[in-house]
């Protein structure tokens, strides 16, 4: 769409800006069950002007209400009473989740018209898989998978909000900062239903300098030392959680976990339904979140194989959402961005290639690495790469079925097999700081397994007939890829080279029997 093209083309900060702006003049209404839309923005509008809303469905029916005036929402907070502590007695905190129920509903029944409800989550793989034999081509199959699982305007909206929320109570204490999400929320590459990464922003970094110019004096604020920046970051998230904790309507299972290597509070945030991770601002991982950004935004090819690959390493049990020996779905990605710049002509550029278009504003030097690249999508050249998806899912698994794992690693700056720094069985350079491997986590056995799908994958499409599937009602293409191959080991698994449509038709019923519940666990972040 228009729109989408016009979103498409703004920089990462750009959205992250006007994200935030909108969210901190939403609102979140818990409605009655039996509901009249006209009625309720009528009601709205008196407060000020309604510029969005959507419905959705958590624990009964919702409202997302954006004003277009942040004045509104004092407006509409004056008229909104404190619950009657009958049975509980309520901790006053005046947020900006209400509920509202009718005051006479049975006069208020007649005219019912049903709402639209916004999907939050994706649909299971089973469901998935049937919609996937209805296409016509490999490529547009990765486009329904995309279609499915991508977070959509109004879940975009919610993760933002969530993130406003929290802000309210950073800011009793530090009136400055503001709460940002990163990583999936705000990539590209987000499915619906994962969890939202937010971390506090503090954003006095630049400021200290252009204010110090003025008068004779310097100046600054007399502030509590502590012996390290780590220490810092634990008490000021340790009181955060704790607030949360004891005051945020609707923040439950609130665990802080201050003594990993990146302290965060973990807690569910009930009224949006999302699972929430806060931590102090990290700067690289908001570069990271920027450079997905950036190739999401190049080319559409782009965020239809990473969810595909994603979803293909979920069904067959490579990616987990518990932490272990398994790739994680970071690495996935970036795998195919490599896969991507290695393609002739590549259809992505190397993070070299994006720093040498980087300007003064884009220079970014973080911990003493160098994390500058160019922020404006128009000064990148699109890629003459005509290639269809079809050829690139089949490549992608012929590629690392066949690659060196044993010698190489892969360089997304260079975007070049180099020699292995040191001898992990899977190694992919953090594409900032140099020195790391973002997949030191993965042992031999899992990379194993990965070669082994990836190899049987390009089997299943090399050998294909499509047209004779599509006559069977058959699972062709993209959707054969997503049943699970059978319980076996890479030798069985070169021996069961034909699985007969039989062994299909049970695996799909054998789908079906499985309850959504688990469907949905079935496939990653």
């Amino acid at each position: 769409t228009d729109a989408e093209v016009s979103t498409r083309k703004k920089t990462f900060a750009e959205v992250q800006t006007e994200r935030l702006d909108q969210a901190e003049r939403t609102v979140l209404i818990k409605c009655p069950s039996k509901l009249n839309e006209k009625k309720l923005l009528q009601y709205l509008s008196s407060h000020g002007n309604v510029k969005s809303h959507f419905f959705f469905e958590n624990r009964g029916i919702n409202a997302l209400i954006e004003f277009s005036e942040k004045s509104s929402i004092a407006s509409l907070q004056d008229a909104v009473g404190i619950p009657s502590a009958s049975e509980h007695h309520v901790v006053p905190f005046k947020s900006r989740l209400f509920t509202f129920t009718l005051k006479n509903p049975v006069s208020q029944r007649v005219e019912e018209t049903p709402l639209h409800l916004s999907p939050q989550c994706h649909i299971p793989v089973k469901d998935l898989i049937e919609k996937l034999c209805l296409a016509d081509s490999i490529s547009s199959q990765m486009y329904v998978l995309l279609n499915e699982y991508q977070l959509t305007e109004e879940n975009i909206k919610l993760r933002f909000l969530a993130c406003s929320l929290v802000r309210d109570f950073a800011c009793a204490y530090f009136p400055d900062s503001t709460v940002k999400p990163f990583g999936s929320s705000v990539n590209t590459f987000g499915k619906l239903g994962s969890d939202v990464d937010m971390f506090l922003d503090f954003g006095d970094t630049g400021k200290h300098a252009t204010k110090m110019k003025k008068g004779p004096f310097e100046m600054e604020y007399q502030m509590k030392r502590l012996p390290s920046e780590r220490l810092a970051t634990q008490r000021i998230l340790s009181v955060i959680g704790d607030c949360l904790d004891n005051f945020g309507p609707g923040c439950v299972n609130v665990q802080k976990i201050l003594n990993a290597r990146c302290p965060l509070v973990k807690f569910s945030h009930q009224p949006t339904g999302f699972q929430c991770d806060l931590s102090v601002s990290n700067s690289i991982a908001i570069r990271s979140s920027e450079l997905l950004y950036i190739y999401g935004c190049l080319d559409s090819r782009v965020r239809a194989l990473v969810f595909t690959i994603r979803c293909w390493a979920r069904v067959h049990g490579l990616t987990n959402s518990a932490p272990g020996t398994w790739i994680t779905n970071f690495s996935l990605t970036m795998m195919v961005m490599f896969f991507l710049q290695r393609r002739s002509p590549p259809i992505i550029p190397t993070l070299d290639q994006l720093k040498e278009l980087a300007d003064a504003k884009d220079k970014h030097i973080i911990g003493g690495y160098d994390c500058s690249f160019v922020s404006d999508l128009r000064k990148i050249k699109p890629t003459k790469n005509t290639e269809t998806l079809d050829v690139l899912l089949a490549d992608f698994f012929e590629y690392f079925g066949n690659f060196d794992f044993r010698k190489n690693s892969i360089n997304l700056r260079k975007g070049k097999e180099v020699n292995k720094p040191e001898s992990s069985p899977l190694y992919i350079w953090n594409p900032f700081e140099q020195d790391l491997n973002i997949s030191k986590n993965v042992n031999q056995p899992q990379l194993e397994k990965f070669i082994a799908m990836a190899r049987e994958s390009a089997w299943i499409l090399q050998k294909e007939d499509k047209t004779r599937q599509m006559i069977d009602k058959e699972p062709w293409g993209l959707a054969a890829l997503l049943i699970p191959f059978g319980k076996s080991n890479s030798s069985k698994m070169n021996r069961m080279k034909g699985i007969g449509s039989e062994t299909i038709r049970s695996l799909l019923d054998s789908l079906k029997l499985n309850n959504a519940n688990s469907q949905q666990k079935a496939v990653g972040k």
